[in-house]
Parts: C-alpha cells; structure tokens; sequence
C-alpha cells in the first residue's frame, strides 16, 4: 500500500532494515509477537512497532530478543552494533529547523539508494542545481522564509549534493523534460550556469541525463514528478516518491512500483538519447 508521511521524523533506512532483519529472525525461530513481547516485558504492539521502524532500537530489548530468537555468539554484537548506528540521527537532523518531516525520509532514501531515477518536469534535480539555481527554486516555494532559512536550505541542498562524490555514489538516471530547460529560473546568467553545470556533470560515469524535447508529444510521466530508489540491501525494497503540495507519498508495493518503473523505462526510448544530451543542453544554453 502506499504510504503517505505529513508528519513524524523519518527512521533510518538502516533501521528499516533491521526491523526487517528481526522480524525475518522472529519468524524463523517460529516466536508470537506475543511470546517475544513477554521476553522483554512489552506489548505485542511495541514489537510490531520495532519490526516496522516506528520506535528505536532499545539494545536491551534487541539483545534479548535475538537470544530469543535462536542467535548466538559474534552475530548478536553485530547486530548490536548496526543498531547503535541506526539508533543515530542522519546527517540531515541538523538541518530539522527547515526540513519539513516528510521529506526527511526522502533525505534517508537518496542516502543510502544504489540507483535513483527521475522524471523532472519542472526544474532541474536537487542533486544537481547550482547554489543560485536553488536559490531562485527554494525563494518561490519558500516565500516567507528570512535570509538565514532560505541559506539553511540552500547548505541542506548542497550537502545533499556530496553524495555524488562519494565512492559509492548511487547511478543516477534522470529525464528532464525539455520545460526544465527552458524556463529561466533566476534570470539568463542563473539559467548558463546551470545548464553548464548539467553540461559537466555528464563526465560522472554515474550519471545518465535525458532530455524529452516537445516534439516527442504525450508521454507516459506527463502527470507529474517522481523518484525512484533501488537500494543495496535485500530487505528494503524499491520505493517510489511522489510529492503534493504539502506532503509527500512513498510508494512500495511491488506492482506499483513496477508500474513507475516501466513507466520510466518507456519514457528512456522516447526521450532524445543519454549520448546526445550534451549536444541538446549546449543548444538550449544558446537560448540565454
């Protein structure tokens, strides 16, 4: 089912996965959410909640749990250990006092995804805009901020962006639409910079950019934004983010997703072709 956040800070993705983690182990050891709760002296409910990421991690509990569950020795430290670490804020808790809560999971998501695609019909990805380029986007959305919000989001942005340089850097696919291109957010020097900056991101191994012109026509995204996330872990399936207005729904139901997916794929073949996007954004930089 989709699962739509407007409230609530996000859980970590790696506690996500190991509330995946103790449920697999719960079930395999054939235990109750009622046996295990009187393990540790609990409700049933509070052992769903542990399963499902909505509480921490509370070690005491984890530890007797696993023991409950048949775990012994080393792999029980290392479990211990991965949930001190999931135990912790992100990085993106600093930045709380300008990060709305429901996209503080997507912020968790982008961290740790493997592969992220996008379709993007209004304005350039969030990973790849220059600081003025968001600037001008966040001023619009953020209308009543003072100064030192608007550069709390803007540092948020660009810490955001350090994900690229990292080692293991997520594949990044996104399609703009030819609109993205075109509209001068911030003026024509905003506007060179930007397209520059796509222009040198290119040379990244990791990133694949598309530009769907508008003569290609209808396309199947043509209904609005989203995100796709693929992650390393086996226990976190794929996730689809869409965003509204004031909130924001992450999808992660099989079918769904795969519909997004397919959806994505399909808009890949009718877009201009990831070796011709140099070529199309050195055009449309001409235009400012």
């Amino acid at each position: 089912m989709s699962e739509a956040r407007s409230a609530g800070a996000a859980p970590t993705v790696l506690r996500r996965v190991l509330g995946k983690r103790l449920r697999q182990l719960r079930e395999r050891a054939k235990v109750s959410f009622e046996d295990a709760a009187k393990a540790i002296e609990v409700t049933p409910l509070t052992v769903r909640r542990m399963e499902k990421a909505e509480v921490g991690l509370k070690i005491p509990y984890v530890k007797e749990l696993l023991r409950n569950y048949g775990v012994r020795g080393p792999e029980i430290e290392d479990f211990l250990a991965l949930a001190r670490e999931a135990n912790q804020p992100g990085w993106w808790h600093q930045f709380r006092d300008v990060l709305p809560d429901w996209f503080s999971a997507y912020v968790s998501l982008e961290s740790e995804a493997t592969v992220i695609r996008a379709y993007e019909p209004h304005y350039v990805p969030g990973l790849l805009q220059t600081e003025d380029y968001a600037r001008a986007v966040l001023r619009t959305g953020f209308p009543n901020d003072t100064e030192e919000e608007l550069d709390r989001r803007i540092a948020l942005r660009v810490q955001r962006q350090e994900l690229l340089a990292k080692p293991d850097a997520p594949t990044i696919w996104a399609v703009l639409d030819e609109t993205v291109l075109r509209r001068p957010v911030g003026g024509h020097q905003v506007m060179r910079e930007q397209i520059d900056h796509l222009i040198a991101a290119l040379d990244r191994p990791r990133i694949r950019l598309q530009v769907m012109r508008f003569a290609a026509g209808p396309h199947p995204g043509a209904f609005g934004p989203f995100h796709y996330f693929r992650f390393g872990f086996s226990e976190l399936p794929d996730v689809v983010y869409t965003e509204s207005l004031t909130g924001a729904v992450y999808v992660d139901q099989p079918a769904e997703v795969v519909a997004y997916l397919e959806v994505l794929d399909r808009m890949a073949v009718q877009a201009e072709p990831i070796a011709d996007t140099g070529t199309v954004l050195a055009e449309l930089r001409k235009e400012f």
